[in-house]
């Protein structure tokens, strides 16, 4: 239980960056809206200042937002999972699931010519890739592959990794990603059984 409020407060920041980013407001606009200085603002977005009520109420009213979106609260009783897509730039992420830690799934939709240039990073964990539509470039290590529409790709994300635009048009790539360690497990039909056509 505790280890999951840990996790709920540690997703905040981000959460809270991505929706002041994706309206287009800066540091300053928003100290003014809540009266909360920009210094504490920005610790709050990188996780240095721990989220309190009496922070997250003034944020939530700036935003025009419910209190359990800014800490991503499940509706009560309701099992659907409510989509909320996180803008970055011209690509939009959508997480397919609440469940704080553990496996996560997204859905990255990359418009046409939005990342074109490998810009490499390494961080904890283990990814498993599914392209839905379109192509998808993915350099990793001493690897540039061009996955297809179907292909996948699983990697762990220690080796200095990126992935965007296969080519001029836009790509949409379904992405679970888990801590370290915890590897994706796909099992493909047997064969003979008709499910991959032999």
């Amino acid at each position: 239980m505790a280890d999951d409020l840990e996790q709920v407060l540690t997703e905040v920041g981000p959460r809270l960056r991505a929706l002041r980013e994706s309206r287009s407001v800066t540091l300053a606009a928003l100290s003014k809206a809540t009266g909360i200085s920009v210094s504490t603002l920005s610790r709050l977005e990188s996780g240095g200042r721990r989220p309190s009520l009496e922070l997250l109420l003034p944020l939530a009213k700036a935003h025009r937002v419910p209190l359990d979106e800014l800490v991503g609260a499940p509706p009560t009783g309701d099992p659907r999972v409510h989509l909320q897509p996180i803008r970055r730039g011209n690509e939009t992420i959508i997480p397919l699931n609440r469940q704080p830690g553990g496996l996560r799934a997204f859905k990255h939709i990359i418009p046409a010519g939005t990342r074109l240039a490998p810009e490499l990073k390494t961080h904890e964990g283990y990814e498993w890739l599914y392209v839905l539509a379109g192509r998808l470039r993915l350099v990793l290590g001493e690897h540039d592959v061009v996955l297809k529409t179907g292909e996948v790709a699983e990697f762990d994300t220690h080796v200095p990794h990126w992935f965007g635009n296969g080519d001029d048009r836009p790509v949409e790539v379904l992405s679970l990603f888990g801590p370290q360690g915890e590897r994706m497990h796909v099992r493909a039909a047997p064969k003979g059984s008709g499910v991959d056509g032999r």
